[in-house]
């Protein structure tokens, strides 16, 4: 597999300077949105179409690099599914400037901790790194996991040792493990509707806390069913499904590529539902995505009966 992956260069050498002309072309297009509706179309269109192409270099990068089930899957259906929605802003469906915003804000919260561009070093990344390292440290200390931690690649202090049964096992903490990502995305999707402030205040403070010791306790499980060979099932199967030779892995593949981010989606979609509950003017972005997945409207209103949604009926959004 990893021949294959050569064929493709390096997919993030282009995706990150990629990612911040992306970003700029969906905030642009929202803020010519209340100016002139018309460039903001094309505007956003051209942004859909740049998003198509980011998810179209990374591909190679998700599914031979990382290996990853969910993450490859989820690329290579971005592809399409970005390119149709530039394609309906285009025609006119104004309702896709709600998640035109709401992708230029995650990308505005979470490339300044992913990709800095003419920056060596970013403070940003390595305070995050090493802060979920440590509070990941701590709860393995608790629960009488003991790994020593060490400095990995790029000085982080955010490696693992454990001792292994063939040679030592490293597991490191890196930007995708601190749930920045799942935070970013939360966080764009709240900021772009137009609620009450204080709705949309309280729809962060119900999910985003969740995610940051959710995702502790993924590292926690990862670190300890890895470092600790826990889940050595099925040997034979995953190094050959995974394509590697080395059999300590098959406790990482299991407890992250398979049960951590399939755990991982699930868990993002429970707390969409919370966020629902207190700002359910998010549920029409989730209708246009659903439309743009299957071509059907969907009308989900009813079926959330919000006391939020009661409580400030009266009140303007902000």
């Amino acid at each position: 597999m990893s021949s294959v992956a050569s064929l493709f260069g390096e997919p993030l050498a282009v995706a990150r300077p990629l990612s911040w002309l992306v970003v700029a072309a969906f905030l642009a297009a929202g803020v010519l949105e209340s100016r002139d509706r018309g460039r903001a179309r094309v505007v956003g269109a051209v942004a859909w179409g740049l998003f198509a192409a980011f998810w179209l270099v990374l591909v190679p990068h998700f599914v031979f690099t990382q290996k990853s089930i969910v993450e490859g899957i989820g690329s290579i259906a971005a592809v399409p599914l970005s390119a149709y929605a530039g394609y309906r802003l285009y025609l006119g469906r104004d309702s896709l400037f709600v998640l035109t915003r709401a992708v230029g804000i995650m990308g505005l919260l979470y490339l300044p901790f992913s990709y800095l561009p003419f920056v060596a070093a970013n403070p940003a990344r390595q305070f995050l790194v090493e802060t979920v390292t440590a509070q990941t440290n701590l709860l393995l200390n608790a629960i009488g996991v003991e790994p020593t931690l060490v400095r990995g690649d790029g000085g982080y202090l955010n490696m693992f040792v454990f001792p292994g049964n063939i040679r030592p096992i490293t597991y490191s903490i890196i930007i995708a493990c601190t749930g920045v990502g799942s935070m970013s995305i939360v966080a764009g999707l709240v900021l772009a509707v137009r609620a009450p402030l204080r709705r949309k205040a309280r729809a962060l403070a119900v999910s985003l806390p969740v995610i940051y010791v959710l995702n502790l306790l993924r590292n926690v499980f990862i670190a300890t069913a890895f470092g600790q060979q826990r889940m050595q099932w099925f040997v034979d199967e995953i190094t050959t499904a995974f394509g590697t030779s080395d059999p300590q892995m098959v406790s990482y593949y299991i407890s992250d590529r398979l049960l951590g981010q399939f755990g991982s989606v699930i868990a993002l979609v429970i707390i969409m539902w919370l966020i629902v509950r207190e700002l359910p003017e998010v549920l029409d972005v989730v209708e246009d995505v659903l439309y743009l997945a299957t071509g059907t409207e969907y009308d989900l209103s009813a079926a959330i009966d919000s006391p939020s949604a009661r409580a400030d009926g009266g009140d303007q959004a902000k």
